[in-house]
């Protein structure tokens, strides 16, 4: 296993980061069902192969997704780093049982340590932003549960790069705990973040987490123009538009791919992983696995690396256009 600094904090974690939200026997939303004697396996070789962060969330099926990853982890959940989120609607009947308020933090943080008994969060993250809060509320809150010895790390998800830049210069100005790591959507086909948040976070030392690194299994590499997802697809099922991106560029990308896939012996999985491994600012990529053969094939992506070459041609075929101010900046960038 590889191992790589969580921003630009001391912490060690695994550059393979298992995802949680599939975790869920009774079945929530795109993540269908997966029975706990799978959740055991792909837990237990996860952990054989040296893997040491685990993600989840309290709105992944309401708190059964945190409950079942520390069933799975056992005695072993205080020997590992597991992250989770609050920001989502935990009960439609209450209105303060969702958002970013201190109420809502607060009640969270407990309720998810009692689902995976533990005392601590090693990585608490704000699911996503909250209008109707203001941050300084919100970062208040975070900072009194790292004081508390309940969290150790804070975290962002699915922020706008001024929402990152706002949020921790106010953390820098109160002498609070500052956000350490950003989750993202970030793969080949979506490299939207490049423009704003990647930049943002470089500057302030916050370590990127991707989620969805095979762009809802598009990247899988079993999709083509011949072969496009069925309607019972994980893609399919996911509430579209989530991901958006131009489905002719994108089996371009993918029959490139599989050239490179060829070369290396290797999957078109494992190809996007380590296109995303070769990016300085990535501290770990999450993963979200069904069954213990779709995690040994992406834990196959460490066992060989892209050639320069072979980034900078991928980085090419998959460049976004970029949009104003950065076409602007760009052209009068050395004047």
């Amino acid at each position: 296993m590889i191992y790589k600094n969580l921003g630009n904090t001391g912490l060690k974690v695994s550059v393979i980061c298992l995802g949680a939200m599939t975790f869920t026997e009774k079945g929530w939303r795109s993540a269908g069902k997966m029975e706990f004697s799978e959740i055991q396996k792909v837990v237990d070789y996860s952990l054989d192969k040296g893997i040491n962060f685990f993600d989840t969330a309290d709105i992944y099926a309401y708190g059964e997704s945190e409950e079942l990853l520390g069933k799975a982890l056992g005695n072993k959940k205080n020997d590992v780093i597991i992250a989770t989120k609050v920001r989502g609607v935990m009960d439609e009947n209450d209105p303060n049982n969702r958002g970013l308020s201190k109420h809502h933090i607060f009640k969270s943080i407990d309720d998810s340590l009692r689902r995976l008994g533990r005392d601590y969060i090693d990585l608490y993250q704000v699911h996503w932003w909250d209008n109707s809060t203001p941050i300084e509320e919100t970062i208040e809150a975070l900072n009194d549960l790292v004081r508390e010895g309940k969290v150790r790390y804070i975290g962002i998800s699915d922020f706008a790069g001024w929402q990152i830049t706002k949020s921790v210069m106010l953390q820098e100005m109160k002498n609070y705990s500052k956000f350490v790591s950003a989750q993202m959507y970030y793969s080949l086909l979506g490299r939207d973040i490049e423009f704003e948040v990647v930049p943002a976070c470089e500057d302030l030392g916050i370590g990127i987490l991707p989620w969805s690194p095979l762009a809802g299994g598009f990247l899988s590499g079993k999709y083509s123009r011949e072969n496009p997802p069925p309607t019972d697809s994980r893609y399919a099922r996911m509430e579209k538009p989530f991901l958006r991106f131009d489905f002719e560029k994108a089996y371009f990308i993918i029959d490139e791919m599989k050239k490179i896939a060829e070369k290396h012996n290797a999957t078109v999985s494992q190809v996007a992983l380590n296109w995303l491994r070769a990016k300085s600012f990535v501290s770990s990529i999450i993963i979200g696995v069904r069954n213990l053969e779709q995690l040994k094939d992406n834990l196959g992506s460490l066992d060989w690396e892209l050639t320069p070459e072979e980034v900078e041609y991928l980085d090419q075929i998959s460049e976004p256009e970029r949009p104003y101010p950065q076409w602007f900046l760009d052209m009068f960038a050395s004047l």
